[in-house]
């Protein structure tokens, strides 16, 4: 019996969680779901947004299934990242037939390193100065480098781009450079080249097919992630897996929109995704494969919801996501 924590958050969260689950439970899986609080309603309620049982539960699990969170985003989901030590962020960009979007046939993958760089929150001020510390280092670089090869071979993939600023950012990017280049050369089937994340941006949006796995450091990564899923058609069809050695938790990138919040209409796909995700870091690659197949085809029917151009709410297209894997 594996055991998920199950965080469904705030907004949303809880309608597009309910969905995936919806989904997982077709399968009968020999899971024990865990319900636990996180976001800005435990903050009310537990003065805590990330309340010390939910991140000991965490800890307890084999897998930790993510809504979204509202304002106390900060204090939930990057504080979790940190904690489970869950340094390789991926986020997939794929393309698909259904789904309006900017290029079709896009297939990439993003690794990004998930608990270093400017995110770890080293910030003052001092007068009317703000001063901010960017940490990166050798074992971070190393350790997420190594997981995107190793990913890029298990998936098939032909290349890994690593993304840096190497040439203003001297000391650090050309530290992640330098880690990076170490590393591909114990991969020569792999093939490993680099780009300045300034160009790499316009390369993006010009030629994204040049692209297959891209490797870069927490904030460029958390930027060009959301610029890739604005090209296959937003962020309501991008999931996201963060993974480290003894941890691992699955979230849709998207956030709690509070402005939908309540009215069933909810696109539940990045949930539903990332769920797939979770379904293949435990072992269940078929079905994962199952779930992604019939959602493939929900989307090409035009079951979605209205973001997507539909009429359908986010069970009755989950729903129609069960339907399809049942034919």
């Amino acid at each position: 019996m594996k055991k998920i924590a199950v965080i469904p958050g705030d907004g949303i969260g809880k309608e597009v969680m309910d969905a995936a689950l919806y989904v997982l439970d077709y399968f009968s899986l020999p899971f024990d779901y865990v319900l636990l609080e996180a976001g800005d309603c435990a903050l009310k309620k537990y003065g805590k947004a990330l309340p010390d049982g939910t991140l000991e539960e965490c800890k307890k699990s084999d897998a930790v299934l993510f809504g979204a969170v509202g304002e106390s985003a900060a204090d939930v989901i990057v504080k979790l990242r940190f904690e489970l030590d869950v340094f390789a962020n991926v986020r997939p960009a794929k393309s698909y037939e259904g789904i309006k979007c900017l290029y079709e046939g896009v297939d990439i993958i993003i690794v990004r390193e998930n608990t270093e760089c400017l995110y770890k929150g080293l910030e003052f001020e001092i007068d009317d100065v703000a001063k901010g510390i960017r940490i990166i280092t050798k074992k971070g670089s190393e350790r997420v480098a190594k997981f995107a090869f190793e990913l890029a071979k298990k998936e098939r993939r032909r290349k890994v781009t690593v993304l840096h600023k190497a040439n203003v950012l001297k000391k650090t990017c050309g530290l992640f450079r330098r880690i990076c280049r170490n590393v591909a050369k114990n991969y020569p089937e792999i093939e490993y080249n680099e780009y300045y994340i300034d160009a790499a941006c316009m390369y993006l949006v010009m030629d994204p097919w040049r692209f297959d796995v891209i490797l870069t450091t927490n904030m460029f990564g958390d930027i060009v992630s959301d610029l890739a899923a604005g090209l296959v058609g937003g962020l309501g069809i991008a999931p996201s897996a963060n993974i480290g050695e003894k941890y691992a938790l699955f979230e849709p990138v998207h956030g709690s929109a509070p402005d939908i919040a309540g009215k069933g209409i909810a696109n539940p796909s990045a949930m539903i995704l990332s769920a797939s995700m979770m379904l293949k870091y435990l072992g269940y690659n078929e079905i994962a494969k199952k779930i992604e197949k019939a959602l493939e085809i929900t989307f090409k029917e035009g079951k979605v919801t209205p973001d997507l151009g539909g009429r359908l709410k986010t069970m009755e297209m989950a729903k129609e996501v069960v339907k399809n894997l049942e034919t």
